[in-house]
């Protein structure tokens, strides 16, 4: 009866890692997020990650690149709905065979540009490589951005026409230089000149060709912030591509003001209200509310600041800006009568004064 019931368990244990080996690698412990995340919160957990784990950041570590490449893989299939519902059912397995993913350096470039070493300088051999090629122009671009973007961070996708260089029949002269040349006049005399060299390479076409870019828009990030995607700029025919360079340029907002981490609004309330307090709640810039209440006399000019409803600071988003809310008090546009200016007088009980001032 023990030998049994302990073959009944080891077959147990056998089916369980067979299920395991079927299933396959797991994405979101991949990524570290849960099988309940957005894929904003993909999104962002992969851009983390691949830059902690890129090779370049890590030469001769196989671990690292192995994980990269892991990296990759998670996120191509849970950033689309599609591949992601398959593998919720059934697993790595249960994707389509021979469907050809992205390359893990396709996925990274996606989100931060760049070829082969993907520019990213970790290396100062690399860094004086790169002095020694000639490269083509950066592009400079400007995105719009919306305060809300900035306070809850977003992820905005580019579609950027490259032109991308093909081999072409033929060849062409490249790497063109002067050198210095002696041409001899006679006995014992000679003639010094610089004349162009140039080499023969293989021809080349520029084609036009379409790629995804996804610029992430951080918390608190501020005007002006630029994110660089290596090698997405012009192409040189005899070097590098330049580099994309994307400046954030935020929008005038229609009822909030930034001012570095602190956020200002002017609220427009009654008379009435003005004497007799009040509570409302403000709609803030995710669509939570903030209540807004007093029940002093409320000025004119007016400000009250609230505490941690700012903008997250973009070095350190635990660290969250004040708002400040000013008051506008609108007087009514009816002409009283003599009766209710007389009510007036007897409830406030002031006494008139005129007093001149330089308020300015």
């Amino acid at each position: 009866m023990g030998l049994k019931r302990a073959v009944g368990v080891l077959l147990f244990v056998l089916a369980v890692l067979f299920q395991a080996a079927l299933a396959g690698r797991d994405f979101y412990d991949i990524l570290g997020v849960s099988r309940e995340a957005s894929t904003k919160q993909i999104k962002k957990a992969y851009r983390k990650l691949a830059m902690k784990y890129h090779p370049d950041k890590n030469p001769g570590n196989s671990e690292a690149e192995d994980k990269f490449k892991d990296l990759g893989a998670a996120y191509e299939v849970l950033s689309d709905s599609e591949q992601r519902k398959i593998y919720d059912e059934r697993g790595e397995e249960g994707l389509k065979q021979g469907a050809g993913g992205q390359d893990a350096g396709d996925v990274f470039s996606s989100f931060f540009g760049g070829f082969g070493g993907f520019g990213f300088n970790f290396g100062s051999n690399q860094k004086q490589n790169n002095q020694e090629r000639p490269r083509g122009a950066d592009v400079t671009m400007n995105l719009a951005v919306t305060l809300e973007e900035i306070y809850v961070g977003e992820f905005v996708e580019l579609l950027r026409y490259k032109p991308v260089a093909k081999p072409a029949t033929g060849t062409r002269q490249c790497n063109c230089r002067m050198e210095m040349r002696t041409q001899s006049l006679g006995p014992g005399q000679f003639q010094m000149f610089q004349e162009q060299v140039c080499d023969q390479c293989p021809n080349v076409r520029f084609v036009t060709e379409e790629k995804l870019l996804e610029v992430e828009v951080e918390n608190g990030v501020r005007d002006g912030h630029e994110y660089r995607f290596v090698a997405e700029g012009e192409p040189h025919i005899d070097g590098d591509p330049g580099d994309l360079v994307v400046r954030i340029r935020e929008e005038k907002h229609p009822v909030f003001e930034r001012r570095g981490d602190d956020l200002y609004v002017n609220v427009s309330i009654t008379l009435q209200d003005s004497l007799n307090g009040f509570s409302f709640e403000l709609a803030h810039l995710d669509g939570h509310k903030v209540k807004i209440e007093r029940e002093k006399v409320t000025r004119h000019g007016l400000t009250i600041r609230k505490k941690g409803e700012g903008l997250p600071n973009y070095d350190n988003n635990h660290n969250v800006g004040l708002l400040y809310i000013s008051f506008d008090v609108v007087f009514p546009d009816k002409t009283l009568t003599k009766e209710e200016r007389a009510s007036i007088s007897e409830i406030l009980k002031q006494k008139s004064t005129y007093k001149s001032y330089n308020g300015l």
